[in-house]
Formats: structure tokens, C-alpha cells, sequence
């Protein structure tokens, strides 16, 4: 430490010093109900910040654990059963080109007027007019078992709760 900086701290020991003297003066010249009146509000305002800085937000964790911990575990669940869909697909023998077009094909269809199917080599695309999510869905979980097809490019716009747009895909397991 060089002089100047011992100096400079020195005097701020200093004046702190004088300081704490003063407050002590003060202090002592309060009548005892002032000081009791002073010592029951550092201890209320003490009990405050305890609250405020350690308790509360434990509580509040407390609180909002099981509901998230419940929230993080559906979430978990439906990741596994998807995981264990894929594995699933992944595991089943790939279907002869003609068959997989042909359940594609009746897998459109079954969506009336509402889905035409366009078939280029290996990919089809279909493209979907106002289709509600619950057939949509339906419509994916028949093509991706029944044709083995896969999707690879998927354009929706949605509507109110109906869709709208384009569904590539590749068909018998091809990529």
C-alpha cells in the first residue's frame, strides 16, 4: 500500500469514527421511549428484509414447485411415448412403393374434397383446404403407419382452427 492510499484510508477510518460518535451522542441525549420506540422499528424493518429477501421467494418457490414439477413430467411422458412412436416406426419393414401410394392415396381420400394428392417419383404432395387439427392429425398418424411416408416439407397456415396448405412426402421410407 503506498502513503496515499494510507492516508486516504485513515481518513475515512477517521471520519467514520467521528461518525459513530456522533450517533452514539444522539442516541444517548433520546429519551428511553424514543429508543425503544427507534429499536422496535430496526427490528420490525430487520424482520421485513428477512421476509422479503429469504423467506418469500422460498415460499414462492414452495408453492409453484409442484405445478411445474407436474407441468415437466407430462411433458416428459408424451417426449417418451414420441421416442418410443419413433423407434416404433423405425423398427417396422418398409412397405413396396405401389402399396405405400395406394394407402396414401386411400388415406387422402377418406379427407373428401378437402385434400388432393400430387404424386411425383417418389414424393407426393398434398395439399389441404381447410382441415381441422384432429383429422390433420389422424391423416399423419394413417400415412406415417399405413404408407410408411414421411414428412419432409410442410407448409400450413391455420384459419381459426382449420388449416390450409401443403404436406411433402416420402414415400415407402425413402428420404
Amino acid at each position: 500500500m503506498n502513503a496515499t492510499t494510507h492516508s486516504a484510508a485513515a481518513r475515512e477510518l477517521q471520519r467514520l469514527h467521528v461518525l459513530r460518535e456522533q450517533l452514539r451522542a444522539r442516541w444517548r441525549a433520546l429519551a428511553p421511549r424514543e429508543r425503544r420506540l427507534l429499536t422496535v422499528m430496526g427490528v420490525l424493518l430487520g424482520v421485513l428484509f428477512v421476509w422479503l429477501l429469504l423467506v418469500q421467494p422460498a415460499w414462492r418457490t414452495l408453492q409453484e414447485a409442484p405445478p411445474e414439477i407436474d407441468r415437466l413430467e407430462a411433458r416428459l411422458q408424451r417426449m417418451q411415448r414420441q421416442a418410443a412412436e419413433a423407434r416404433e416406426l423405425r423398427a417396422t419393414a418398409p412397405v413396396p412403393a405401389a402399396q405405400s401410394l395406394e394407402s396414401l392415396r386411400a388415406a387422402t381420400e377418406r379427407l373428401g374434397e378437402r385434400a388432393k394428392l400430387a404424386v411425383a417419383g417418389e414424393r407426393a404432395t398434398v395439399t389441404l383446404t381447410g382441415i381441422d387439427g384432429q383429422q390433420l392429425r389422424d391423416w399423419l398418424a394413417e400415412v406415417r403407419s399405413g404408407a410408411r411416408a414421411r414428412p419432409v416439407e410442410v407448409q400450413l397456415t391455420r384459419a381459426g382452427q382449420n388449416f390450409s396448405g401443403s404436406v411433402v412426402l416420402a414415400l415407402g421410407g425413402g428420404s
